[in-house]
């Protein structure tokens, strides 16, 4: 009798992974290694877990997409960026959890995990986690069909560095940073920029970004080319903007900066900066900055991006 319980309950087990495994399939976004990867055996991941649940990582070398379905899809995708100073990735609460609030909304979420810069791994690290961003939007673009989506309403997110991110796939989505094997847009329909890193420039940027992604002595010219306020076009993707002002880690000139050269070039463009909220409140944690999530539903509305 105590073996039939025991492999009911393994079968059970096996029975309840293998839907949670359904429900939230993980894709990696390169057969083998990246373009202009190292080969590093002694690199391996470090994540951190808490109740049987990833919270964060660092040592990324196999970047993926981790795939959240709601049960209505409506056709707007959007993949997901976590921050953490391109240092670690925060995939908990800036990836997992938004991803449950965006499939409340109908829309399929995709969370990133991207390499972070890191010269045992990558011959060029300043363009490693753009070369992620890129494949993805690619790869959900190419699928759009069996993920039930609309080829126009694909958009990206990021927080924080993520944010830095996702910026400059809506600025750079077609900079040459591997070789495409067709010719499938890597420009997102829209962006949603939370807490973002945005600038590399002295007196805006967030040090440990800019040292990790760009060393500590980059040139001018590198500094300029990753500074996304700098980057913005007329094509650069309609844009939904957080900050809270007494960000002591990110300056909300970040947003302020990012915001006036949309405005500059004409994109349609909404920012919301709160009096208090500090760095990293996630889907919000308190006083008025708990709404923003609020706020960018009725802009998703008013972009006809959710019903």
């Amino acid at each position: 009798m105590k073996h039939v319980f025991t492999f009911t309950l393994a079968f059970n087990l096996l029975c309840m992974l293998s839907a949670y495994a359904q429900q939230t399939p993980v894709i990696n976004l390169w057969e083998g290694l990246p373009p202009k990867a190292i080969q590093n055996e002694a690199f391996k991941e470090l994540p951190i877990m808490k109740d049987g649940q990833l919270q964060s990582t660092e040592h990324v070398t196999v970047p993926s997409l981790t795939v959240f379905k709601p049960e209505l899809p409506n056709g707007t995708a959007v993949i997901i960026c976590p921050g953490g100073g391109y240092q670690h990735l925060a995939i908990n609460k800036e990836g997992t959890k938004v991803a449950q609030w965006l499939n409340s909304l109908g829309i399929t979420a995709f969370v990133l995990k991207y390499r972070l810069p890191n010269d045992a791994i990558m011959e060029d690290k300043s363009i490693g986690p753009l070369q992620d961003a890129q494949k993805a939007l690619r790869l959900v673009r190419r699928n759009a069909e069996q993920f039930q989506l609309d080829l126009h309403k694909i958009g990206i997110m990021g927080f924080s560095a993520g944010g830095h991110l996702a910026a400059s796939l809506s600025t750079q989505y077609d900079k040459a940073v591997y070789n495409v094997e067709d010719d499938t847009s890597a420009r997102p329909d829209f962006s949603i920029l939370v807490y973002p890193v945005i600038s590399m420039q002295e007196g805006i940027t967030h040090q440990g970004s800019k040292i990790n992604l760009l060393g500590v002595s980059p040139s001018e010219e590198t500094v300029v080319a990753n500074s996304n306020e700098t980057l913005v076009e007329a094509s650069t993707p309609t844009t939904f903007i957080v900050h809270a002002t007494d960000d002591a880690s990110v300056p909300v000139e970040n947003s302020i900066q990012y915001y006036l050269a949309l405005k500059h070039h004409k994109v349609a463009a909404e920012m919301h900066l709160y009096e208090i909220g500090g760095h990293g409140f996630g889907l919000g944690r308190g006083d008025t900055n708990q709404f923003w999530t609020l706020a960018c539903e009725h802009w998703l509305k008013s972009n006809q991006l959710i019903d």
